[in-house]
């Protein structure tokens, strides 16, 4: 099911709760003027303060606004001048904001502006306005009690639990949740009930980030809540369900996938972020080296076989395959994907979403795809073997076939398809190319710096990999406020690009072929995930044991 909603229109509705960072009219939770965010002119107004470095508080003059004031007119008092009251706006042009200012605090105002980072740290620093400090005051101290307890799912009417689940105070709460969240680059949003606790997490770079939980108390509301911003049934509460938010965050969208699952202490709840402007769609900047960049261009551009993809759920399979299809754009092609579901919107791309319900699987889009004259085809995923056989044969008819499998490294791929039934004499001459890869943190390149490899990893680097690391050094991340004082910003991809040769061809062609006996007769610059993570982290890019933890499967 499939609900829209807009982070740029929740919040104002109740002016009463200091609930959110306010991102500027165009962009916080709770403004309406974001579509003529664009239309503004550029010129500040006459008399404003161009900020260039954050400044001190005077905490008398941030007094004069409530928490919730200053959310709502997106404004931070902090300084005076003379008779005037310095305030840094989140949009200095906002002539009835900058009115109902001077009127409240009965001063002249003079305007701040300053970046968007700006406003959000004074604003945290004065206000605190972060969604674990407004958990705290719409539930007291936060402790758990027995009549908290009681306060379970299954003891709530469903209509007391739509009237929760419709407070401006809830609203405001899992808005605040999502949009700290999309600010801290996080991928999910995990919502986990326990015995005497409601945990919050959010998945940033690869891990998760425990946050300052809202009080038990409020589970049943903010579950609710998100269910009905969703469009899932709230009154269901002990089958699993899946639903789909839209939202407007400063001028563009976010997709948010949602999927609850009961469990003896209420239902979990996970909010996948797709967020197109947070991923890159490049090979080269999400870590691909310049030799296997340019293999991968070569194999793109040819006019029909099969490229793979492969690695775990979570591996970044999609957005290597999403960014092929932006660098293989043009007019002059149909690109087709089938897909489940669509993570990104590609422009210029046919893409089909696989809806199980009502009968379109990956095997079923794949033949209406074939009917309609394409170029290029994208199968999100090779998971039975009727849709091995239908993208084998649109490989073998002339089409140019790019689609993702499960398997360890690269070199599996092939038995992973003649396992599926795949003739090998088929799949050896539509094959092209595999690509395996793994996903590692990225080391913050602000705050690194070169340091020993620790003892408990040195005696896994192999003899054949320690010329890399002359002196046992490698780099790490100290922690700073760029990187939130973890080391990591970003992630980076660890690759291995399985280019098929002559070779290698007449060995699947036999159909008893091992990874062994392909990697064997592979072609010299061939390099494995854990080599080319090693090689990142000796320039400094990730570090050792992210590599190691990243590609210890794929290297024993």
């Amino acid at each position: 099911m499939d609900a829209h909603a807009d982070l740029n229109g929740s919040i104002a509705s109740a002016p009463g709760d200091a609930v959110a960072e306010r991102a500027g009219s165009a962009g916080r939770i709770g403004s309406t003027a974001t579509s003529s965010a664009a239309s503004e002119p550029a010129a500040l107004p006459r008399g404003t303060v161009e900020l260039t470095e954050k400044p001190t508080i005077n905490a008398d003059a941030a007094r004069l606004l409530t928490p919730d004031q200053a959310v709502r007119l997106g404004a931070v008092p902090f300084a005076f001048e003379g008779s005037k009251l310095v305030v840094l706006m989140s949009n200095p042009r906002d002539e009835d904001s900058a009115d109902e200012l001077s009127i409240i605090s009965g001063r002249a105002i003079r305007r701040a502006a300053g970046p968007q980072e700006m406003f959000d740290d004074l604003i945290r620093q004065a206000y605190g306005a972060t969604a674990s400090q407004m958990a705290q005051r719409l539930g007291g101290a936060g402790e758990t009690t027995e009549d908290d307890l009681l306060a379970n799912l299954e003891a709530v009417d469903a209509q007391d639990i739509h009237r929760m689940a419709e407070e401006p105070s809830v609203i405001n709460l899992v808005n605040l949740i999502i949009l700290e969240a999309v600010r801290g680059r996080a991928s999910d949003v995990h919502v986990e009930p326990f015995e005497r606790a409601l945990s919050v997490k959010y998945r940033i770079d690869g891990e998760l980030r425990p946050q300052n939980s809202p009080p038990k108390a409020l589970q049943a509301a903010l579950t609710s809540r998100i269910k009905i911003m969703s469009g899932m049934d709230i009154a269901e509460r002990y089958v699993p369900q899946d639903g789909h938010i839209t939202l407007r965050f400063e001028g563009r969208k976010v997709d948010i996938r949602v999927s609850t699952v009961p469990t003896i202490y209420g239902e979990s709840v996970v909010m996948r972020i797709l967020d197109k402007q947070s991923i890159v769609l490049d090979l080269r900047a999400l870590g691909m080296r310049e030799t296997d960049l340019i293999e991968m261009d070569r194999l793109i551009a040819m006019p029909h076989g099969m490229i793979l993809v492969t690695g775990p759920t979570g591996s970044g399979k999609t957005t290597s395959l999403y960014a092929a299809l932006t660098k293989l754009y043009d007019p002059s092609l149909k690109i087709i994907t089938v897909e489940d579901p669509v993570e990104y919107e590609l422009n210029g791309v046919n893409q089909i979403p696989v809806n199980p319900e009502r009968g379109l699987s990956f095997a079923g889009g794949l033949r209406a795809i074939l009917r309609q004259d394409p170029d290029v085809i994208m199968v999100g995923e090779i998971r039975d073997a009727e849709t091995a056989e239908i993208a084998v044969r649109a490989a073998l008819t002339g089409h140019l076939v790019l689609s993702t499998l499960h398997t360890n490294d690269a070199a599996s791929a092939i038995g992973r398809l003649i396992d599926m039934n795949i003739e090998p004499f088929l799949l050896a001459s539509v094959i092209e190319g595999v690509m395996a890869q793994r996903l590692g943190r990225r080391v913050c390149q602000v705050c690194v710096k070169p340091t020993d490899i620790p003892e408990t990893l040195r005696h896994r680097i192999l003899e054949d990999e320690r010329f890399m690391f002359p002196g046992m050094r490698s780099f790490k991340g100290m922690g700073c406020d760029k990187c939130d004082n973890t080391g990591y910003r970003g992630r980076i991809g660890y690759y291995e690009l399985l280019t098929i040769t002559p070779a290698m061809r007449q060995i699947i062609g036999q159909g008893n072929s091992t990874p062994t006996e392909l990697l064997a007769v592979a072609a010299p610059t061939h390099v494995n995930m854990r080599r080319d993570g090693l090689m990142k982290a000796s320039a400094g890019l990730t570090t050792v044991d992210e590599v190691l933890r990243a590609t210890q499967d794929a290297a024993e």
